[in-house]
């Protein structure tokens, strides 16, 4: 199976039956699963702060859903996250597409690839990297059920090293 469909079968294993993404080439796979799945309603949002929104109040309704986006818009999400997410305790599941890193064109991505991860730990949001295939399905499975076992947000990183990274354009 490939990535994007181990993820998927996470993803449905927990229960989660929405997801909010904002659109990205990387992420597209398991866009394009979400959105194939009749048990899960997918759709794309205008902004990430937005998606985030969404996810909190699906998660206040006592459901689950998660959040895909890609890193360099992690930044438009802090606010949403530290102010409404964190304090709350909602488990909003998130996967980031990684960008800014290993062999990266596009110097405008680097620079949130340094910071993402300091201001996740910063508002005490757990974090892991899926970069080998084979670790896609025990990591996964455990990071998005304990975001719903704690009432806690999550974020699970999609490495160029798991996906082979955006082309160069």
């Amino acid at each position: 199976m490939t990535w994007a469909e181990q993820l998927l079968g996470c993803l449905q294993s927990s229960e989660i039956d929405l997801a909010i993404y904002v659109p990205d080439e990387v992420l597209t796979p398991l866009i394009d699963g979400a959105s194939a799945d009749p048990g899960m309603d997918a759709f794309a949002a205008s902004r990430e702060e937005e998606a985030i929104g969404i996810a909190a109040g699906y998660a206040m309704g006592g459901r689950r859903s998660v959040v895909m986006m890609q890193s360099s818009g992690f930044g438009n999400s802090v606010n949403a996250l530290a102010s409404l997410v964190v304090p709350y305790q909602l488990p909003v599941a998130m996967i980031i597409g990684e960008r800014g890193v290993l062999g990266e064109f596009n110097p405008v991505q680097v620079p949130i690839s340094r910071a993402i991860r300091p201001a996740l730990d910063a508002l005490g949001i757990p974090h892991r990297t899926l970069e080998r295939p084979e670790d896609v399905e025990p990591v996964a499975s455990r990071v998005i059920q304990q975001s719903f076992r704690t009432g806690s947000p999550s974020v699970l990183f999609i490495n160029p090293l798991l996906t082979g990274g955006k082309a160069d354009r």
